[in-house]
């Protein structure tokens, strides 16, 4: 039996199929917008992480204090939560990254304006070789193990103990060695050799790029950099990998592999 159309269920099945098509229609675009959104949260929590370890300066993740290892872990932590549940608002990871970096900064002044409170949050460093002898006092102390010193003194190029006038364990967990007068390497004004600075070699060319400023600040221009390139039997600038100049005007080049 066919339905007319004044069959009151026909407006009922026409109503579902709206539904089913809005629905497929609807579908893929909520997925973008969830795939957006966790984009966008994800950008913002790894650029306030980025700021949070710029605030502990240049520092490898060996170097870091402990207040600083704290607080990149801490970070980390938060930021991961909000990233992964799209349902926690993203204020709810930020606002406490944010809080932990004001405290970073906080602490980080105090600790330059006093000395104490710097003692107190990283520690003091500690002696543990003197005169060429163990300290087991202040070892025992940092629970430093002799394997973990040997095996820091012969990383630094040392294995006879009795070579090193001070061994330091600095707060940040790195062993400073002072060795000996008579143990360092001579130097060339022990020899008493007139040594000529080089200064600090810039980059001028990184894989065939010209960087301008760097030639610039050499007081060159474009014409000596191609006479230069000319003498080492490379005139084509794409070919080069790398072009370091130093103040002294010695060039080091190294052309791209075939």
């Amino acid at each position: 039996m066919s339905v007319g159309r004044d069959d009151p269920g026909a407006p009922l099945s026409e109503m579902r199929g709206l539904k089913m098509r809005a629905a497929q229609v609807v579908g893929p675009y909520r997925e973008a917008v969830i795939m957006f959104t966790g984009l966008m949260r994800t950008i913002i929590l790894y650029i306030l992480i980025i700021a949070g370890v710029r605030l502990m300066g240049k520092r490898q993740v060996g170097e870091l204090e402990p207040s600083e290892l704290v607080l990149s872990l801490i970070i980390a932590d938060l930021a991961s939560v909000p990233m992964q549940d799209y349902g926690i608002p993203l204020l709810t990871g930020v606002v406490p990254i944010l809080a932990l970096m004001s405290l970073t900064m906080i602490l980080s002044v105090l600790t330059m304006k006093s000395v104490k409170f710097r003692a107190l949050l990283c520690g003091r460093p500690s002696m543990v070789v003197r005169d060429g002898a163990l300290v087991q006092r202040e070892m025992s102390k940092t629970r430093l193990t002799v394997d973990e010193l040997l095996e820091e003194l012969r990383i630094q190029g040392y294995t006879d103990i009795s070579q090193i006038k001070y061994a330091i364990l600095e707060t940040n967990g790195q062993l400073s060695v002072l060795p000996y007068a008579n143990q360092k390497p001579p130097t060339a004004r022990d020899l008493k050799v007139s040594v000529e600075e080089g200064g600090l070699p810039r980059v001028v060319v990184s894989d065939g790029k010209l960087l301008e400023q760097n030639l610039k600040a050499l007081g060159h221009d474009r014409p000596w950099l191609d006479r230069q390139l000319a003498q080492r039997g490379c005139r084509d600038l794409e070919k080069v990998f790398l072009l370091l100049v130093d103040e002294a005007d010695a060039v080091y080049l190294a052309e791209k592999e075939r």
